[in-house]
């Protein structure tokens, strides 16, 4: 019995162990196929097949190997997706300098906040129409009207999302990135569209930060400048989005639960704080540029290892469950937020220039 005792806990630490370097060899070669994917695909399509769709792919292909050879319960400990999730947002606020936003004055702000609350709304009463569960509902709407991917991961936290939920709207996030990011930019110039209109444009409706980038350098410079920052206008706004998702689950969701202060308090994403607050450090120079760089590379290995972790949870049966419906809204609700982008980019960064 003693001996039995002993060995369990010795197997486990084992099966951690080999956990941990399995996922340390996955993120490996997700690094490697993120920084040398336009040697395959081409410069410009490679900037869209960014690093957590390389991840996801990888953990599902080594989640089947794992589970047809019955070792999948030993690595188990060593999946910790929340962990590397959240450690990533909170590093990720670096990237958010309210100085930069505040530079391009409050056109942008006024274009990040009519586009995430119609954006978010649409997308909300879409999903109702279609019979899409809340959880599900609520990262949908969040990464398509804040700024995808990041957006996604902070609502799922917030709503307890499940894995597979986040996974499927981060494939169709990456997926829709894609084909914007070569199609807005020839559109733009179709419609002789100046740089700052066209930037507004990109950064309001492409879902990625590497995709509107893109996106604005295939334009030009002075395009690409604009984008970013309006793309960086809105992702300031995941903390707040991510607290009020927080509230409105433990309040009107979750009925049986009493919405005091405390409860809500328990609920609330508490890597939102870490994110304001590396935001603030960032916005007050706090950082150098040296540091920044390493928060970056830091915040990437992080979602690397996240979204690894992602595809070694998932089986293929939960996207059956999932069904066609949510890939029915995400692509109405991104048309959606194409126009609405379009026609704000114009009047703000046109008419009223």
């Amino acid at each position: 019995m003693s001996v039995n005792t002993q060995k369990q806990p010795q197997s486990q630490l084992m099966g951690t162990i080999i956990g941990i370097v399995i996922i340390a060899a996955l993120a490996l070669v997700v690094n490697w196929l993120s920084h040398n994917s336009a040697k395959f695909v081409g410069k410009e399509f490679s900037k869209a097949l960014e690093y957590p769709l390389w991840a996801a792919l990888l953990g599902l292909i080594t989640n089947a190997i794992v589970t047809a050879t019955n070792t999948k319960e030993m690595i188990k400990p060593a999946i910790r997706t929340e962990l590397f999730l959240k450690t990533g947002l909170v590093l990720m606020g670096a990237s958010v300098n309210l100085a930069v936003i505040v530079s391009v004055g409050g056109k942008g702000i006024i274009q990040g906040l009519i586009m995430i609350t119609a954006v978010f709304f649409f997308t909300w009463w879409l999903c109702d129409k279609y019979g899409l569960p809340e959880s599900l509902k609520a990262v949908m709407a969040t990464a398509i009207s804040v700024c995808g991917v990041s957006a996604a991961i902070a609502a799922a936290g917030s709503v307890l999302a499940k894995k597979e939920e986040l996974a499927y709207v981060t494939a169709l996030v990456i997926f829709t990135a894609l084909p914007l990011m070569v199609l807005m930019p020839w559109l733009a110039n179709v419609m002789g569209l100046p740089p700052e209109v066209a930037g507004a444009w990109f950064g309001g409706n492409i879902d990625t930060s590497a995709a509107v980038v893109g996106a604005g350098t295939i334009h030009g410079e002075a395009t690409a400048k604009i984008a970013a920052v309006v793309k960086m206008t809105q992702n300031a706004l995941i903390g707040f989005v991510a607290f009020a998702l927080a509230f409105y689950f433990t309040v009107v969701v979750e009925k049986g639960t009493k919405p005091s202060a405390s409860v809500i308090w328990e609920r609330f994403p508490k890597f939102v704080l870490g994110f304001v607050l590396t935001s603030i450090l960032a916005s007050i120079n706090f950082f150098d540029k040296g540091d920044l760089t390493a928060i970056k590379n830091l915040q990437q290995w992080a979602f690397n290892l996240a979204f690894v972790c992602i595809g070694l949870e998932l089986t293929f049966a939960d996207f059956k469950h999932i069904g066609g419906k949510p890939t029915v809204v995400f692509l109405i609700a991104t048309l959606f937020n194409t126009v609405l982008a379009l026609a704000l980019a114009y009047v703000l960064f046109g008419l009223l220039a």
